[in-house]
């Protein structure tokens, strides 16, 4: 069986641009949480989100770069660019016809969209779209930029399962690196969702947090009170290698991918399965896959949004599958990042790998009155990172359309 490493990570998030500054933040259980300054927002029912902070694709791309792509693939470029950095990778001395990209979004270029046609609705009428607006929008679109600023022929596509859904780009990346289809991978997501159409769409949704007057501590997984997620932003890049690849180069590992399991809650539109259904069966999925029981898992990223059915569902899944397992650790990130859809699992996936790798367990901030039926059952860290040696962490999304998508991580080691 072919291994998969991780030997490159990058994080662009509301609370750290890089990745040890994201990391430390999590640690530190800092929130990104502020009110919206991307547009006025006076008139819509939630009016905060976790922006990214000091971040200006200006000082980081050409103009022609910030005209031709909307601000999606600028994330996800920035972040690749990162993660083959901190990984010392030269791509230039590999075979490029067996690197391949995984990225997915679950919204694209919806930034651009929304603004083009503002602008061709308030006109005269004559449509003046600019020639890049198709490219600009399209989903898959920073899946093949990514491609064809660093030469790389392999395999390259964006798979879309909404929130699930760069948990679902790194399943296929760990699949085709195993199945001997690549050797090496970049994979994650990336999401600019903070515009007036998103908010005003998951508001009418009713998922979005109403707690216009208190944005740091509004995201609330677990707790009693909760009542919405925040919106989040930016992006997370992993790159996948297979490990004798990884080793003959000599390769930073940082940590290990084991298991990937998908499933569908077949149930509601919008709406979690009430037994977590789906869940269960995606969280077993992975590890039957990684050939673990449930006891051997230290830590779950959950994916937490902090809505009343999202969180709930998810907690009665993870009974299900965990039943009295008391070691095992459970935290939303969410409460710190907001919720970066389509990029949410790349990002937690970085939180989950560095947990292990560090012994850190991510806390869970702002919640208080953890859901009575489970807040005995596990450990929930809560306010500060804590130390906790762990061997495997999964990490788990959850999308629109019942999208289920577990993967498993394990600490490095040779």
């Amino acid at each position: 069986m072919r291994r998969v490493v991780v030997t490159g990570m990058g994080a662009l998030t509301p609370i750290g641009n890089n990745l040890s500054e994201y990391w430390n933040n999590i640690k530190a259980g800092k929130s990104g949480a502020s009110v919206i300054t991307k547009f006025d927002s006076e008139k819509f029912r939630s009016k905060i989100a976790c922006e990214l902070k000091e971040f200006d694709p200006k000082d980081h791309f050409h103009v022609k770069e910030i005209r031709k792509y909307d601000p999606f693939s600028l994330y996800a470029l920035y972040t690749v660019d990162q993660a083959l950095k901190n990984g010392n990778i030269e791509l230039d001395t590999l075979n490029k016809d067996r690197i391949g990209v995984i990225w997915g979004s679950g919204n694209g270029g919806i930034q651009t969209f929304q603004d083009q046609m503002k602008e061709y609705i308030n006109g005269d009428g004559t449509p003046r779209f600019t020639p890049f607006f198709i490219p600009r929008i399209l989903v898959d679109i920073a899946s093949g930029i990514i491609s064809i600023k660093y030469g790389l022929r392999g395999v390259n596509f964006c798979p879309v399962s909404a929130c699930a859904t760069s948990n679902t780009a790194l399943i296929e990346a760990f699949n085709h690196i195993k199945w001997d289809k690549a050797d090496m991978i970049i994979s994650g997501g990336s999401e600019a969702a903070i515009t007036e159409s998103a908010m005003g769409g998951f508001a009418s949704a009713r998922a979005l947090s109403m707690q216009n007057d208190a944005p740091l501590t509004a995201s609330r997984p677990f707790d009693i009170e909760r009542d919405g997620f925040v919106m989040g932003e930016g992006a997370g890049a992993l790159i996948l290698e297979e490990y004798e690849h990884a080793i003959k180069r000599g390769a930073t590992i940082f940590g290990e991918i084991v298991g990937g399991g998908q499933a569908a809650d077949a149930y509601h539109l919008t709406g979690t399965h009430p037994e977590g259904a789906g869940a269960v069966l995606g969280m077993n999925e992975a590890l039957r896959e990684a050939g673990l029981s449930p006891k051997d898992i230290d830590y779950v990223n959950m994916h937490a949004t902090s809505t009343p059915q999202g969180d709930k569902s998810e907690l009665i899944a993870v009974k299900t599958v965990f039943e009295n397992h008391k070691d095992l650790s459970l935290s939303g990130t969410k409460s710190m990042t907001g919720h970066l859809l389509g990029a949410a699992g790349a990002i937690e996936g970085i939180a989950s790998i560095m947990a292990l790798r560090d012994g850190v367990l991510p806390p869970t901030i702002n919640t208080t009155q953890i859901e009575p039926d489970f807040k005995d059952l596990y450990h929930f860290p809560l306010d500060k990172g804590e130390k906790k040696d762990m061997t495997y962490a999964m990490s788990n999304t959850f999308g629109f359309g019942g999208h289920i998508a577990s993967v498993i991580f394990k600490k490095y080691s040779s």
